[in-house]
């Protein structure tokens, strides 16, 4: 459950005081106010998250640049020469006199579909963590083997809420079955309440599809 929803519900539901309700949540009244607002003329519609992209961006790359990238590229390539974004700079910069690093140019030409992303290339920003915006809005579960000193191959189960990667059960087990994985779910549910959704991707028989398993039994 996001916390605008939460806001809303204290607010139009429960009947809470605005003062109250943004003191206990941590937010600004002029917030809550907004979000009142942004429900009374959308609806549900105000519980979903707001992009934070900008309006505007004056430091985008200007439309006649682009198309000079693009027209370089598919020329370099009709003649059977190098068209990188490195051989690109320097035909924009010596040819055009137009400064642009290769990092925009292998962006301009990924988004004209001219160049097909290498995922072993993966920017690091496409690495930050998933995190979940509030407590027990998502458990993951996985697994990992662990060798016991007699050579022993032995597999420890995990749950961890995805908001604080608070660890919700920890246990060892001669190897993972989907009895274990609900077990441990039933229990870390009873010890800490039931979360919103799970995701996992251990795949032995019904425990790949734990979420439609555990839920009625909650």
């Amino acid at each position: 459950m996001s916390k605008a929803r939460l806001v809303i519900t204290a607010v139009t539901v429960e009947k809470r005081p605005v003062s109250e309700v943004a003191r206990s949540y941590g937010v600004a009244r002029s917030w809550v106010y907004a979000l009142l607002e942004r429900y009374a003329a959308e609806g549900e519609a105000a519980f979903e998250p707001r992009s934070r992209r900008p309006k505007r961006s004056p430091n985008a790359t200007a439309p006649e640049t682009v198309e000079l990238i693009v027209a370089l590229r598919k020329d370099l390539a009709g003649q059977g020469l190098d068209a990188g974004p490195q051989t690109i700079c320097w035909h924009l910069e010596h040819r055009h006199r137009i400064r642009v690093s290769a990092a925009t140019v292998s962006r301009t030409l990924a988004r004209q579909a001219l160049v097909t992303p290498d995922p072993a290339k993966r920017p690091k920003s496409s690495y930050l963590r998933f995190a979940a915006s509030m407590p027990n809005e998502c458990w993951q579960s996985d697994f990992t083997h662990y060798p016991l000193a007699n050579g022993t191959d032995t597999e420890i189960l995990t749950w961890i809420d995805d908001h604080s990667r608070y660890v919700l059960s920890l246990t060892a087990h001669t190897r993972v079955t989907g009895p274990d994985v609900l077990a441990a779910f039933r229990a870390a549910a009873a010890a800490h309440g039931a979360p919103a959704s799970t995701l996992t991707d251990i795949q032995d028989g019904c425990v790949g599809g734990v979420p439609d398993v555990v839920r009625p039994a909650v």
